[in-house]
């Protein structure tokens, strides 16, 4: 080896020994003790968050999925409050009520008494995942695996919209008379795998009209969606475990740099970031600045 080759040898051994630094601000708390947690919610009502634990195969009717109930700073109240379910993703509140995406069902359970109060089936559904709810309490509900939104209006649950052009619905967001959709990419039949990352889209909640790329250029597997409540939006990509700032213009800036997994992210009180961090088994939350 000559003398520049072992220069350039040390330089490489000396890169890799340096310090892989954090982007973004420490967690306020984390807490431990999940399984497979994958989304939270903050219930204003009650002061708690729930939080679903898929406990096995994103797919699979096993019947091991829960949820759990989390204190706003951080401390576990009862880590099975509700169980029975199979994999349990996406997650809202309205009025009382809990809603969570359950592979091909949305589940709707009266937390005052802890009971499921109605199973709605999405026939055809392979992959419910993010909820979200409106003022006057309809309910979408986006299937990443078949290019599909559902909507929850009384009692019927019925497609809203099914578009490939949707490319992989995940996060959902309900601003105004529009439903923010941020996808996952275009997928490629090969599990989770995509041939163009997502972005940001808005879909007009009267028309169902899908409108022009919000955030125009595919920059991340998009899985949960926020206010930043100035105008723009906090969005975490679970497969690169980045979270994401973007502006009301589709400005898209890194946040936070974290660990694979970073999955449905909620809004908590005091200017909280939930973030469960699927693969970890844990909850983090964050300071927005």
């Amino acid at each position: 080896m000559n003398r520049l080759a072992k220069l350039l040898s040390a330089a490489a051994l000396s890169l890799l020994a340096l310090p892989v630094f954090a982007v973004g601000p420490e967690p306020v708390w984390t807490l431990e003790g999940f399984a497979q947690p994958e989304s939270a919610v903050y219930a204003k009502q009650q002061d708690l968050i729930y939080v679903s634990n898929i406990n096995g195969e994103g797919t699979a009717k096993d019947g091991n999925g829960f949820i759990s109930r989390v204190s706003p700073d951080g401390k576990m109240i009862k880590r099975v409050w509700l169980k029975g379910l199979n994999a349990p993703k996406g997650l809202a509140y309205n009025n009382g009520f809990l809603y969570i995406a359950d592979i091909d069902e949305l589940v709707v359970v009266d937390t005052g008494n802890s009971r499921v109060t109605a199973r709605y089936k999405a026939a055809g559904a392979k992959f419910l995942n993010d909820v979200a709810v409106d003022t006057g309490g309809r309910v979408y509900v986006s299937d990443m695996a078949t290019n599909t939104l559902w909507r929850l209006s009384g009692s019927s649950f019925a497609v809203m919209l099914a578009s490939p052009k949707l490319e992989g619905p995940n996060g959902l967001l309900v601003e105004g008379g529009k439903l923010i959709v941020g996808s996952w990419g275009v997928m490629t039949g090969n599990g989770f795998e995509t041939s163009e990352m997502g972005y940001l889209q808005s879909v007009d909640r009267t028309t169902a009209a899908l409108e022009a790329r919000f955030a125009p250029i595919p920059f991340a597997n998009l899985d949960g969606i926020v206010s930043d409540g100035k105008g723009g939006y906090i969005a975490s990509d679970w497969l690169h475990g980045n979270v994401y700032k973007i502006s009301a213009t589709g400005e898209t800036n890194l946040w936070l740099l974290l660990e694979q997994g970073a999955a449905d992210i909620g809004l908590g009180p005091n200017k909280r970031l939930l973030v469960p961090m699927m693969l970890n088994n844990e909850l983090r939350a964050y300071t927005i600045d």
